[in-house]
Order: C-alpha cells, then structure tokens, then sequence
C-alpha cells in the first residue's frame, strides 16, 4: 500500500525522491516500525528497538520524527538549499541523495484520555511521515497540501492495519503462538476445547528457592529471563508451543502432527537443550552470576485443549488425565536420580527416535492405577546416561 501510495504520487508529478513514515510498535521487543520508500530502491522496512531502560540513539534524538513527537510541533519544512540544511544531521545525508528540500508531517490517530499519561505521551498515538523532493523546493512546496490531506487518511488505514498485527503479535507473546492465533481466530467460548494428541513437556529450574531466598527480585528475575529465553527458543525451534510460565517453569507441549511426529520433535528438542544449558552455566559461571539445574518431564496422550475460566477471565490451556501424569513423573526426578524423564508412551511414539531412551523402572504414581515405566536419555558414544545431575551445579555464586 505505501508502495503504491509512493508510485501514485510521483505519477501525479510530485518531485518525491524518498519517503520515511514511522509509528509506535507495542511489541516486547520492538518500540517502534519504519518504512522507507525511495524512487530508486523502492520500499523496505525496519524494526527499532525498545530503549525502555536504555538510552535512546542519538541519531534517533537529532532526528525531525523525534522533534515532531517530542516538541510540539506538527509539521517541518525545510530548503535544504539554504541555511535549513543544518538543522537535522539527516539533511546532509538527504542533500547527498540530491534531495532539494524536506516536508515532515505528525498525523494524530484517536485520542489519548488515560488519566495517568503525562502531557509528553499525549502524542503516543499516530503516525509520522517524511517526504524529500528533488527540483526547485518552491514547486515541490505546492504539493504539501495535497500530502497532508491524502496522509490524514492514509494514517487511519495504517493504524487500523498495524493494530491488528500488534494484537495478533500480543497474543502469541502472552498466550503462544498457536494459542494465540486461534483466540484471534475467533476461538474465545468460555468451555470450547479440542481433543487432541500431543507431548507434553514440563521443564524445571533446579534450587530455585533457595537463590529466591537470598537474590534481589533484579537478578532473580535476570536469571529466569535467561534460563528461559533459551528453553523457549529451543523448543519452539522444533514446533512446541510454550502454554504458560508457572514459576521456575515452563509447560509446553508437541503438536506438530501425528503423535508419533510430536514425540520425535520433543525428542530432538530435548537433545538440543542438554548442551545449550550447559553452554549457558558455562557462560554464566565465568560472569560470576548464580547458577541453576533444571528437570524435565515428557509423557504422550490426549489433552483438552480450549478456554477454561470465569465469564471475564479466560485462560486457553490444557487438562486431563495426560498432563496430570506428567506432574506426576515430573515429581519423580530425585527418586529415579536422573533429570530427564520420559513415559513408556513418549518412549513407544518416538519410534526410531527413542532407541536413546533406556529404562529406569517401573513405578506406582499417585493417583495412576497401574506402575509406569519411566525412561532418561542415553549417549552411546559416551555409553552413559545423560543429564543425570539433578542438583543445580556447583560453584554458583550471587
């Protein structure tokens, strides 16, 4: 659409050699989205990120977009033939272009009426765009009319536009990915649920109560933000959708097919995440910064898979009897000494990919009628177990 918008223009025969339009991103991750046109190199866009407890760019601060947001001021013009040049850093880099003069224009979306945002953040919600011409700057300056009026409903298609992508992009930050898209899809009936087959994937950080007991909320938080940006990338690497954060935990599960599909990848994603953790400590340890263990829990079977909750509070989860059993086994991790176990049912789904999987008995769980037999990890090359240190790793320091 900006393309087009762009292309429309210069047929109307408006000297434009480059436009630049940005608006906010409510992203974790990104502050921010821009969109660059030029006559030669067509569109691209960029991604900027957060500077919530960063200082922002000084190109960003001696720039005209931060001038209009911040400044009060709504529009800039600019003859970058005469002494305007100097104003922003930018122009120098748009007169190299060949660019004779700039039109910079702040276009409101909606109204802000929060009563806790401060008179700086009054001008939060809109869109910003910057038009650089070539030719003589006085014919090009007859066209900013027509921009500002075309620009005005161009905004409100943009943000109509953009605020779908921030709530799908919402959505599968707070819910996961396929969570996510199925509540934007429509799935949102308190009591819809789906049967289906999947792994369930429970993940632990090992001593964590005691580092609570004796870390700043900072760094405690620091350290789960770690641990856990490399389990989640991890197992959505190879097709796990993250279900919540309980804790020092994670609970994710596998459904990326047959059930035999699902127990294949949970068992690639397991033999990943062994040596990332301990590249991980490695890395941590020579930092000086406390360290964890972590458990893991995997068991196959059919889950409800929907919205539970009250009228006004949903949360879209899983239940049954499948994710009640890998609570069970995950709570057998000191008993059997070994920090990942799998059931008998992960281990007959994987096929092939369970040969790695050796026994380490049968148990009576509670509330389980007939004893399970659980499995760990095998290495042939070493001919050992693997991972059968439960205890966070030694040496850790605060």
């Amino acid at each position: 659409m900006l393309r087009s918008f762009c292309e429309q223009l210069v047929n109307y025969g408006v000297p434009l050699l480059r436009m630049q339009l940005a608006q906010r991103a409510l992203h974790p991750e990104f502050g921010g989205i821009g969109f660059t046109w030029t006559r030669a190199d067509g569109m691209n866009a960029e991604y900027f990120a957060r500077t919530d407890h960063t200082e922002a760019p000084v190109e960003w601060l001696q720039s005209p977009f931060f001038a209009l947001i911040e400044g009060g001021e709504d529009e800039i013009y600019a003859d970058l033939t005469g002494p305007d040049a100097a104003r922003f850093p930018i122009f120098e880099r748009l007169r190299a272009m060949g660019a004779t003069s700039y039109f910079a224009h702040w276009q409101p979306v909606g109204e802000v009426t929060h009563a806790d945002y401060d008179a700086t953040s009054q001008k939060a919600e809109g869109v910003v765009g910057s038009w650089s011409f070539d030719g003589e700057p006085a014919a090009a300056k007859a066209y900013h009319a027509l921009i500002r009026e075309v620009f005005e409903t161009l905004a409100l298609v943009l943000s109509a536009a953009s605020n779908r992508e921030m709530g799908r992009s919402l959505l599968q930050v707070y819910l996961g990915r396929d969570a996510g898209a199925r509540v934007l899809s429509g799935e949102i009936a308190r009591g819809s649920s789906e049967r289906i087959d999947a792994v369930i994937y429970l993940f632990d950080l090992r001593g964590f109560t005691e580092l609570s007991e004796r870390l700043p909320g900072e760094d405690l938080v620091d350290l789960l933000n770690d641990y856990f940006g490399h389990v989640v990338q991890v197992i959505q690497a190879h097709g796990g959708n993250i279900l919540k954060f309980m804790g020092d935990g994670v609970m994710a599960m596998f459904n990326v097919g047959s059930l035999g599909e699902d127990a294949q990848a949970a068992m690639r994603a397991i033999r990943e995440l062994g040596p990332r953790m301990e590249r991980v400590n490695a890395v941590r340890a020579a930092q000086g910064l406390p360290l964890a263990g972590y458990t893991m829990a995997l068991h196959a079977g059919e889950i409800l898979y929907g919205n539970i909750g009250a009228p006004n509070r949903l949360d879209f989860t899983v239940i049954g009897p499948a994710v009640n059993l890998t609570a069970r086994i995950a709570d057998m991790h000191r008993t059997v000494e070994r920090s990942i176990i799998l059931s008998e049912d992960v281990r007959k789904a994987a096929g092939a990919e369970g040969d790695c999987l050796v026994s380490v008995g049968r148990y009576m769980l509670r509330g389980v009628a007939s004893p399970i037999e659980l499995f760990t990890l095998y290495d042939p090359d070493a001919g050992a177990v693997i991972a059968t240190d439960i205890e966070p790793p030694e040496g850790r320091k605060a």
